[in-house]
């Protein structure tokens, strides 16, 4: 749930203005499923994996690694997630619109209380990468949510059209 936009931040700190970026780019990911069938969502338009619905389900992952995985240092399997990003875009049986909006509602509001404590210079120390400061982490899950949303644009356009 978006509390503030990136326009209502402006001369807040820092921090407030990466959330509500970030927060931003969770909602329109979320809200490309909206008014679409389980078979729009599912709709295949790419060589790859990547579908509407699929992107979602990606975005839950990402959210779990960067603010649960890396954070608390629990495993993919601990938390029930796929070994790679790749995977994460398989979708199965029981994936539907409404279930995967809301385990990515649910991530997202998982993520905001994982950080809530800490500062954008505090590290998370669980990441292959080494240790990353809170603030690079934001930064990267903004750059990939942005890229997302891009994609979510064009399948949302190529889906709506046939």
């Amino acid at each position: 749930m978006i509390t503030r936009f990136s326009h209502d931040v402006l001369g807040d700190p820092i921090r407030a203005q990466f959330e509500a970026f970030i927060d931003e780019h969770r909602h329109a990911l979320n809200n490309s499923l909206d008014g679409l069938t389980e078979d729009q969502a599912r709709r295949s338009l790419v060589p790859s994996r990547t579908t509407l619905l699929g992107l979602v389900k990606h975005a839950v992952f990402v959210e779990k690694v960067w603010f649960d995985e890396s954070i608390s240092g629990r495993t993919r399997a601990e938390l029930g997630l796929p070994p790679t990003p790749d995977e994460s875009f398989i979708l199965d049986d029981t994936d539907t619109v409404e279930s995967v909006r809301q385990a990515h509602r649910e991530a997202c509001e998982a993520s905001r209380r994982a950080v809530a404590g800490m500062d954008l210079d505090d590290l998370v120390h669980h990441n292959r990468r080494g240790p990353l400061p809170l603030r690079w982490v934001y930064l990267h899950v903004l750059r990939e949510l942005a890229q997302h949303c891009g994609h979510a644009d064009i399948l949302r356009e190529q889906v709506l059209s046939q």
